[in-house]
């Protein structure tokens, strides 16, 4: 199976019951997900509540979603780290578990410089065999992978770093990585507020929260964006616009499971330092899902 780095692609979020990995509750969503035209899945990312998890937890969680996924559409693995020795090692595990490629965060907390950043990503790929997708998520990291230091790392080691997702907030580094790491070069979105703009700047799709509760809606506009029919995009943004803005109105991943659970009746559990979402929020993740018709 080639990988297919395109469309809507949900980061999963990781069900849990009374303190445990709720497998069960994991493999009905993936069904659900792929039923529903998701076109890759991402296990133990930031919404999996990786950095909660365990390394023995977080790569069997990998493991059950490549089961359960039984090659229907590519799995993307969390594998980041701010421990390069660690990253390698994860990367490896990701691999054994049978993930199709893996998406790596820039060292955080250490706040590398830029040719520090640079140098982690050249050992990880030295190390690691899977297809790497760079993840830019400066909010989070407090490390933010420059436009030409990304072209470096894209062109220093062809065919290793195949894509990135981009949840800098900037709209200019489309245009900026279409102009240095070429037309072809794929670009996630990480944001699902901005991805109808990151489309239409040479986007091929994003890496989504929005996409665990409304799976086929954030598929179509996907599509739609693909076949150039932005007119049909925008009516779709403007019905999941409000959700997009309701899942961050406190921490995530609080509002996306109290949502799925209204939805799939999903366990809303989450593991400290993450709490339940405010009232507040979870009255707007209620309108918001009635807005786009979910509940």
């Amino acid at each position: 199976m080639g990988l297919l780095l395109s469309g809507s692609i949900p980061a999963l979020v990781t069900p849990f019951r009374n303190g445990a990995f709720a497998e069960g509750d994991f493999r009905d969503l993936i069904d659900w997900q792929i039923a529903e035209g998701s076109s890759a899945l991402v296990p133990c990312g930031t919404t999996g509540e990786s950095a909660t998890m365990p390394k023995g937890e977080h790569f069997h969680v990998v493991r059950v979603c490549v089961e359960q996924a039984k090659g229907r559409v590519p799995v993307i693995a969390g594998t980041g780290s701010n421990d390069t020795a660690v990253a390698i090692a994860n990367c490896r595990e990701a691999m054994d578990a049978g993930a199709d490629a893996v998406l790596m965060v820039p060292p955080y907390y250490n706040r590398p410089s830029q040719e520090g950043i640079f140098r982690h990503f050249e050992a990880v790929q030295a190390a690691c065999e899977l297809p790497i997708i760079l993840y830019n998520v400066p909010s989070r990291t407090v490390t933010d992978i420059l436009p030409e230091t990304l072209a470096r790392i894209v062109h220093a080691f062809p065919g290793k770093f195949v894509a990135v997702k981009d949840a800098s907030g900037d709209l200019a580094r489309v245009s900026a990585h279409r102009q240095s790491c070429g037309p072809d070069f794929v670009q996630l979105s990480g944001n699902d507020d901005l991805a109808l703009a990151y489309n239409a700047a040479g986007g091929s799709g994003c890496i989504s929260v929005t996409a665990n509760v409304a799976p086929r809606l954030c598929a179509d506009f996907q599509a739609a964006c693909q076949t150039g029919d932005f007119a049909k995009a925008l009516g779709y943004q403007d019905r999941l616009f409000p959700l997009h803005a309701a899942l961050f109105t406190d921490a995530s991943p609080g509002p996306i499971k109290y949502a799925l659970g209204k939805v799939r009746g999903l366990s809303t559990e989450l593991r400290l330092p993450m709490v339940e979402p405010s009232a507040a929020s979870m009255a707007a993740v209620d309108a918001a899902l009635a807005h786009a018709g979910l509940i």
